[in-house]
């Protein structure tokens, strides 16, 4: 006599947003390239020299950088995630692309980490980082702009190119950006009502950062909070 085996109450894998892994792409790249920038090792030093010549330029306009952004983990059906399509594929590179080329321009002749990943109590995305660009008592209208006219660009190339602005500002002040965080929402922005799914993101953003700028930006530590301001 046989007895029917119990079901099995296991949940299945949920799997996971193209955003995400597009994110995760470009914490572990940055991450590796920003760690070997800040130790003057020499392959690092001269991929950033490579990556930001393509900031605010379109993904297949820089063949240099063609077998630089490893895209492979997009291409690989991992645990817990399903083969792309080639849609999803060339946004994906096309957000990779834009935000690795932003933060090799950001992180040109910085000493500290311009990179750093976002937390509930230090904020890294794109809008509280243009807020810190403000007084601590005021709003500067002409930054704020800069914010609101990046998430109005009618095209992703013309959005990179605003965006690149905006960090020329940031780069002036040593403020970090979380540049994971952006490759997400990037590729978020491509998507149909992507654009204004981005917008209310920064704008949440920067209403978060009230806080004033601290003397002392501990931002050499990773955060890994994935809170998707």
């Amino acid at each position: 006599m046989t007895t029917a085996s119990a079901p099995s109450t296991s949940a299945p894998p949920v799997a996971v947003p193209v955003q995400q892994r597009v994110a995760e792409l470009a914490a572990a790249l940055i991450g590796s390239w920003q760690e070997g920038y800040l130790s003057d090792r020499s392959p690092a030093v001269a991929a950033l020299a490579r990556l930001r010549r393509g900031a605010g330029r379109e993904a297949g306009e820089m063949p240099d950088l063609w077998n630089l952004i490893d895209t492979d983990a997009l291409h690989t059906q991992a645990e817990g995630s399903r083969q792309l399509s080639e849609q999803e594929l060339v946004r994906a590179e096309n957000a990779l692309h834009a935000a690795l080329t932003l933060w090799a321009f950001h992180q040109q002749s910085r000493g500290a980490p311009m990179h750093r990943r976002h937390s509930r109590e230090r904020p890294g995305g794109l809008g509280a980082a243009v807020r810190r660009l403000m007084q601590a008592d005021g709003v500067d209208d002409p930054v704020r702009k800069r914010l609101v006219r990046a998430g109005t660009a009618p095209d992703l190339v013309t959005l990179t190119q605003r965006l690149r602005d905006i960090v020329a500002l940031l780069r002036r002040d040593d403020i970090p950006l979380d540049y994971a965080l952006l490759a997400g929402q990037l590729y978020l922005w491509q998507l149909p009502d992507g654009p204004a799914a981005v917008r209310r993101r920064w704008g949440r953003s920067f209403h978060e950062q009230r806080r004033p700028r601290p003397a002392s930006d501990e931002n050499t530590t990773p955060d890994t909070d994935k809170d998707a301001s």
